[in-house]
């Protein structure tokens, strides 16, 4: 969004887009050049880049204690950036902040949960309804529900 926003003052940005999606690792020569030379300029883009990049860093952190000073300190830097998307993704943080931090007791995301649900909304859709309510909820667990049919063949 702050890329998208600059690109229209400044022509410099224009097919960037995919440089400042991907990590530094997965970069490709040419685009780590550009990036290189982007990196010297006073752009917006690279201020957003640098706070995805730290926020990145903040889940590789192993002690709850750490993760929470460092993330105040996230916030902080993200709140008085002066980039409206940044200052809205780190209020939504601080809105989650007790469930951010409890991945760092348990180490659970809802990962699994966000992928049986994309299997369901995909099951809905193709097709295209269904008669009623209980004919979906028995599409739903011959799908997922890992059953075994012991047909004789």
């Amino acid at each position: 969004m702050v890329r998208r926003e600059e690109q229209a003052i400044n022509e410099v940005l224009k097919k960037t887009r995919y440089i400042w999606l991907k990590n530094p690792d997965n970069l490709t020569k040419k685009q780590n050049k550009t990036l290189g030379a982007l990196r010297d300029m006073n752009l917006k883009t690279i201020r957003a880049y640098n706070l995805k990049l730290s926020l990145q860093l903040f889940w590789d952190i192993q002690e709850r204690g750490i993760a929470e000073q460092y993330l105040k300190k996230w916030y902080f830097w993200a709140t008085h950036s002066r980039l409206k998307p940044m200052i809205k993704a780190a209020k939504t943080i601080k809105y989650h902040w007790d469930g951010v931090m409890n991945y760092f007791d348990s180490k659970i995301t809802n990962g699994i949960l966000e992928g049986t649900n994309s299997v369901v909304q995909l099951l809905k859709r193709s097709a295209r309804g269904y008669r009623n309510i209980p004919n979906f909820i028995t599409m739903i667990y011959l799908r997922l529900g890992h059953l075994k049919f012991q047909l004789p063949t």
